[in-house]
This record gives C-alpha cells, sequence and structure tokens, in this order.
C-alpha cells in the first residue's frame, strides 16, 4: 500500500523560504514535487529517484532555488524552497511512482498526496 503525505507549507514574504516534507510509505523508485493553482494545469517542479538518487528538476525557474533533498532512514523526500517569489504560491503535492522518473508522468501518477497549500506574498 502506497500512501504519501505533504507537511510544511505555509505563509512567507518573497525572499523568504520553506521546507516541504513528503513522508512515503510503500516501496517506489520515483518521487516527484508538483504544483497547482486552481485553474492552470499541475506543473512539474522536481523529482528524484531511487536508489541512485538522480535529481531532476524543471527549468530554470526553480533550478538553483529549489532542491530536493530526502532522508532515506525517515523514508521522507523534501522539497527546499529558497529565494520564494509570488508565483511559487501553489498548492504543492508530492508523487510516487515506479520507473522511469520522468517528471511529465509521475504528477499524474495515482500515488499522490493531499497537498499543501504554499503562500507567498
Amino acid at each position: 500500500h502506497v500512501q504519501l503525505v505533504e507537511s510544511g507549507g505555509g505563509s512567507v514574504q518573497a525572499g523568504g523560504s520553506l521546507r516541504l516534507s513528503c513522508a512515503v510509505s510503500g516501496y517506489r523508485h520515483c518521487v516527484a514535487w508538483f504544483r497547482q493553482v486552481p485553474g492552470k494545469a499541475r506543473e512539474g517542479v522536481s523529482s528524484i529517484s531511487s536508489p541512485v538518487g538522480t535529481t531532476y528538476y524543471r527549468d530554470d525557474s526553480v533550478k538553483g532555488r529549489f532542491t530536493i533533498p530526502r532522508d532515506n532512514a525517515k523514508n521522507t523526500v523534501y522539497l527546499q524552497m529558497n529565494s520564494l517569489k509570488p508565483e511559487d504560491t501553489a498548492m504543492y503535492y508530492c508523487a510516487s511512482d515506479l520507473w522511469p522518473c520522468i517528471l511529465g508522468a509521475l504528477i499524474y501518477s495515482k500515488y499522490r498526496g493531499q497537498g499543501t497549500q504554499v503562500t507567498v506574498s
């Protein structure tokens, strides 16, 4: 049984930081973070693979500001978000599935959490 639970969202001023957590139960090779604003399409943000730990970031809009560390002992994947911008405001979800770890596919996995809201003002 695969279960993902996100936490760590909140409200922050532009330039601030947040760390989101995704606690994962049930093994899958890939974990991804995506975000969604009501009325807009999902945006893949980042992914990480197991066991190698290969990471991927959507584009320069998050590369250099976001990282996706993980703690294998805690079965938790994080999304460390720095230098936040108002356009980062969204509901953030984590998702998980088997190989291949393709971000554009992972965001539509049936294995995803309930989301955590991030608001940047």
